[in-house]
């Protein structure tokens, strides 16, 4: 299948996989349908094979989302090189992601939001967990074909 033919495909990446590049894929994938390929995955690899934060899952839920079956996964080479476009939740993320980049997986990095972060809601309030549900449902139209 050529490259036009097939769905683009996101990669979403925060620093532990837990919270907002989860949440991310999953909007991006529901709304997205088969113009899409999804995946996410975070810097650090703490959380691998770990289910979403429940504190995401429920602000997650409270949107009409389905964080349940997530697993953790680890950011690799390998996954940036199946990425058309890899979106960090933040500079920081973005940051990290430039050592693991070489000249051709560097131009597919960019932030979800592309003019600011999605505050890592990691520790605070639920508030919190809400806010980082609407910013990523705000952002995602930017990402589709």
């Amino acid at each position: 299948m050529s490259a036009a033919a097939r769905p683009r495909r996101l990669l979403t990446v925060c620093l532990g996989n837990h919270c907002r590049s989860p949440l991310a894929a999953l909007v991006l994938a529901e709304l997205g349908g088969p113009a899409v390929e999804v995946r996410s995955a975070g810097i650090r690899d703490k959380w691998v094979g770990h289910p979403a934060h429940a504190q995401m899952v429920t602000a997650a839920a409270g949107a009409g989302y389905d964080l349940t079956a997530h697993r953790g996964v680890h950011i690799t080479r390998d996954l940036l090189g199946w990425a058309d476009i890899v979106l960090a939740m933040d500079t920081g993320n973005l940051a990290a992601l430039r050592a693991l980049t070489d000249e051709k997986t560097a131009p597919k990095l960019g932030l979800y939001l592309t003019d600011r972060d999605v505050p890592d809601p990691w520790g605070k309030e639920p508030e919190a967990f809400a806010d980082a549900v609407r910013l990523i449902q705000d952002g995602a139209p930017r990402h589709l074909p």
